[in-house]
């Protein structure tokens, strides 16, 4: 049976929760239709959280994302319905939205949108230097 398009997202346990780690995850082939034409909008969407108790699922992120292809959506209302929806489940120390919108009337759209959970503060990032190996020329 093929799959259908699903507002539900599923998790499961955060293997590692003792840890604050990145999942970052690039999504191309988002549509939703606009409110004002019912023309097809086109955005690629870039999720990157940091997950408390619970990951998401992929099919089912995959399922509720193909369940906006035929809803009428702002960018801005969209962005911000995904951010609640997968904050909601997922319950995430951090996560960030990334919506590109393509051109549409000369003009490219791209709305960020992000939770922090309360109190959650991100570790000092670490620089690492620039490690240049040896050249196989040289003596």
């Amino acid at each position: 049976m093929p799959s259908q398009p699903s507002k539900a997202l599923e998790v499961f346990p955060n293997p590692t929760p003792a840890r604050d780690y990145h999942i970052h995850m690039e999504i191309p082939e988002f549509t939703c239709l606009c409110p004002k034409t019912g023309q097809p909008d086109f955005a690629t969407l870039i999720l990157d959280y940091v997950p408390d108790r619970r990951c998401v699922e992929l099919k089912s992120l995959k399922l509720y994302i193909w369940s906006y292809r035929d809803e009428d959506a702002f960018h801005e209302a969209v962005t911000n319905r995904i951010v609640d929806d997968l904050s909601a489940v997922l319950k995430p120390r951090y996560l960030r939205l990334t919506a590109r919108f393509f051109v549409r009337g000369g003009i490219y759209t791209t709305v960020v949108a992000e939770h922090r959970k309360r109190g959650w503060k991100p570790p000092p990032r670490v620089e690492l230097g620039h490690f240049e190996s040896p050249s196989p020329t040289r003596g």
